[in-house]
């Protein structure tokens, strides 16, 4: 099995990423940044708000409240995009976790409730924490965990 980090990553060499400004909250997990490389839908990893905007289903149970706390959390904020192994999807976003102020805000809302983890290999650099994350979550019945069912 080989490995899919860069050499520099798995050194801890890399150089940090350029900060960029989050200018739109699209959903519970994705927003649009702006930086260097210009205008970027970004795709959070690792989580899963239940939906909001889904062509084909219906509003779920606490989507609204995880939009809602990512916009007023993210919107406006100068943030750092941390990549794993996989830097984009299907549909071209890029697929990170956001740091604010160095702190994972993907992590954030696992513990209080807004989503639910999900781990799509290759990506996965965080998942124990983030499993954590979620556990202590519903053990303490925060968010989704205490409002639907």
């Amino acid at each position: 099995q080989t490995c899919a980090l860069p050499i520099s990553r798995l050194l801890g060499i890399e150089r940090p990423a350029p900060p960029v400004t989050v200018v739109r909250v699209v959903d519970g997990d994705t927003v649009e940044v702006r930086g260097p490389a210009g205008r970027e839908r970004v795709r959070l990893l690792g989580v899963n708000p239940p939906e909001t905007h889904h062509p084909d289903r219906p509003v779920e149970c606490f989507g609204p409240e995880a939009e809602a706390f990512t916009r007023r959390v993210l919107t406006g904020r100068v943030v750092t995009l941390e990549d794993d192994v996989e830097t984009h999807d299907r549909y071209g976003r890029r697929l990170a976790y956001v740091l604010v102020d160095g702190r994972r805000f993907n992590d954030r809302l696992l513990r209080l409730g807004y989503a639910r983890l999900l781990i799509v290999p290759p990506n996965g650099s965080h998942r124990r924490e983030m499993l954590r994350e979620e556990m202590d979550a519903r053990r303490a019945g925060r968010g989704l965990w205490a409002r639907c069912g």
